[in-house]
Parts: C-alpha cells; sequence; structure tokens
C-alpha cells in the first residue's frame, strides 16, 4: 500500500535515509554504552554500572522509536551490524583501562556528535521537506540526548 502522508516518495526516501543515519548512531552509541556497563572497573564500579544501565535503557527506546519512524514514513528501517557501521559518523571504541572516567568522556562526546548531527537534520528537514512530523521527532532525539550528555559531564566536574 503507498503512503500518503503529504510528502512526495523522493522526499520520504530521503528523510529515510537521514534518519537511517541516526539509527546507525544510536546503535553504535547503545552498544558502547552496554560495554561501558559490562566492563566497567574502579572504586565507582557500582554507581556507574547501574548509571550505564539507566543510560542504555534509555537509548533502547530511542532506536525503536527511530526505527519506528523510518517506518511510519513508509520505508523499512535497516538492522544489520554491518549497515550501521557503514552509516554511522561514530567509532568503535579501542581502550587500555575500563574506567569511569575514560567511558564517560568517550560517551559524551558521542552524544554531542549526534546533537549536532540531530541540529543539522532538522534544519535540512525544515528547508527542504517541510517535515514538521519528523522535525518534532528529531527535537525530541536531540533533547534526550542533551539531557544524557549533562548527566554525563556532570560525573567529569
Amino acid at each position: 500500500m503507498h503512503t500518503s502522508i503529504g510528502l512526495t516518495d523522493a522526499d520520504r526516501l530521503a528523510v529515510a535515509t537521514e534518519l537511517a543515519k541516526l539509527l546507525a548512531d544510536e546503535y553504535v552509541l547503545y552498544t558502547k554504552t552496554k560495554n561501558a556497563h559490562w566492563n566497567i572497573e574502579g572504586i565507582d564500579f557500582y554507581n556507574k554500572h547501574k548509571f550505564f544501565e539507566l543510560q542504555f535503557l534509555q537509548l533502547d527506546e530511542v532506536i525503536d522509536n527511530t526505527a519506528e519512524r523510518i517506518r511510519t514514513i513508509g520505508h523499512y528501517a535497516g538492522g544489520s551490524l554491518k549497515s550501521f557501521l557503514e552509516l554511522t559518523h561514530l567509532t568503535e571504541q579501542s581502550r587500555e583501562k575500563n574506567d569511569g572516567q575514560g567511558f564517560i568522556k568517550e560517551l559524551l562526546s558521542d552524544h554531542e556528535s549526534i546533537i549536532i548531527f540531530c541540529r543539522e537534520s532538522i534544519e535540512y528537514f525544515s528547508k527542504e521537506f517541510k517535515d514538521f512530523g519528523t522535525i518534532d521527532f528529531v527535537t525530541g532525539i536531540m533533547q534526550t540526548h542533551e539531557k544524557m550528555a549533562w548527566f554525563l559531564r556532570s560525573h567529569l566536574k
């Protein structure tokens, strides 16, 4: 069945393509946060272990909502690790120590990268497509990352 929501097929494809990049970033960040949860060591182990758990649970919801937004506009959401690694703006981590400061700095950097990508996407969706549903959706995602980044940043003070 054809999706008729006030956007051309080409516009919906362009929006879905950008959302696929966001989905890839979210999945990579989720995986890195889960890794921090599993592998954190140090005197603050328990607190950081629980903190990272809260963060990856939030990211799990963001991932699901992003995939569902792609479906809402009439496209299929990617689901392979290979495609996520091809589309993501983030990098996989490699570290010598599994300490809280290292994990937090890296995760914070990734959240900030996603925030910047969201801001750019909002501008793009507004100017090119007037896709207010996706603009609103991505604005909410950006706000979630801003709050998560604030929580991470607060651990570095």
